[in-house]
């Protein structure tokens, strides 16, 4: 079985601002199981940045390990890609922006790389507001080693062996808002018309943007009785808004159905338009937004959409009151003041 592409394409496909084709950003040929959720994540990436018209090569992708930290291969194949240590993306994420601010960089988890050995991690990313886009592919189970539960599987849940989860699960979208995440989202792989808006507006939020997607896992965790199955998530979702991302300078004419609408203004001009379906949740109110969600708890829904969103809060560049350059863009000149001046700075410590 080959898993090379073929090399030719249609020569009246659509393309975005920069002259790119999909194609451009696409990546090699998944080797996931057919039908796996992750895969309608990669799609909804490719997507995003295609229609952002961003080039491609000014992407950075890094993962940890799982099914989830395999994807970055599947798409942006023309960007930059580190596959890290299982749990330490974030550190990796962390060290690859100070050195260049300049990219576009999505760190790609699971719900094992993110929720159990990479939790604190996780934890410290998001109280530093690293300018990056962080989804997780969760799917409540551990697809590589054979579907034992993981850390974010529901409490009741049934994995396909049969077993019942007793535990509580982490709730990774209400850790976020709870540690003080600027943006935060959550969405299901099989809803790109809602997915796609997301990405768009975690790319161009100023910090970091965190997106709980949740993914079914087809071969391990879609039987009767787990609440990560397409069924499942299917009768229990609960859309918080219908919303579409406008970006700066661009007109978009948005037709909703009935009900109050919102508008929230980004830091560049753009908005994301919202259609409020729930009268009881405001975006930009924290409090608000953990109410609905610990509402939604109770009646086992899975909230889904924009949950979250601060535009006025510093990024990590900002809070160390870093250079305005990329610190891989200083010069010799720019990182020895000279001796009187390194003189003066010792006779501080004195």
């Amino acid at each position: 079985m080959s898993y090379l592409k073929p090399l030719f394409s249609h020569p009246k496909l659509p393309k975005n601002k920069l002259g790119y084709t999909l194609k451009e950003y696409e990546g090699s040929l998944s080797t996931l199981c057919a039908g796996c959720g992750h895969d309608s994540i990669s799609a909804a990436i490719v997507k995003a940045c295609f229609e952002l018209s961003i080039e491609p090569h000014l992407v950075a992708k890094i993962s940890g390990i799982g099914c989830s930290s395999k994807t970055p291969t599947y798409f942006l194949g023309n960007s930059h890609g580190f596959n890290s240590v299982h749990g330490r993306m974030p550190s990796v994420a962390t060290g690859a922006n100070m050195a260049n601010k300049e990219l576009v960089y999505f760190g790609v988890s699971g719900d094992g790389d993110s929720a159990s050995i990479g939790m604190g991690q996780f934890v410290h990313v998001i109280r530093r507001n690293l300018n990056m886009v962080y989804v997780v592919m969760n799917n409540g189970c551990y697809g590589l080693t054979k579907g034992q539960d993981s850390a974010t599987a529901d409490r009741g849940s049934k994995n396909k062996s049969g077993s019942v989860n007793p535990f509580e699960a982490i709730d990774l979208a209400s850790m976020a808002i709870e540690l003080g995440a600027s943006f935060v989202a959550q969405s299901f792989s099989g809803d790109k018309q809602q997915l796609i808006p997301l990405l768009k507006a975690a790319i161009q939020h100023p910090g970091f943007a965190f997106i709980n997607v949740i993914s079914p896992c087809v071969t391990f965790n879609n039987n009767p009785g787990s609440t990560k199955s397409y069924d499942y998530v299917r009768e229990h979702i609960e859309a918080t808004s219908a919303l579409d991302f406008v970006p700066v300078k661009k007109e978009i004419r948005v037709n909703y159905a009935e009900g109050a609408s919102a508008e929230v203004g980004m830091h560049d001009g753009s908005k994301i338009h919202l259609n409020k379906l729930r009268m009881d949740w405001d975006p930009e109110d924290r409090i608000s937004v953990v109410n609905a969600l610990q509402n939604a708890k109770v009646k086992e829904e899975i909230l889904t959409g924009l949950l979250y969103v601060n535009t006025d809060w510093k990024d990590l560049y900002q809070t160390l009151n870093i250079t305005d350059n990329s610190l891989n863009q200083l010069k010799e000149s720019d990182l020895c003041p000279g001796t009187e001046e390194l003189q003066h700075i010792n006779e501080g410590f004195r």
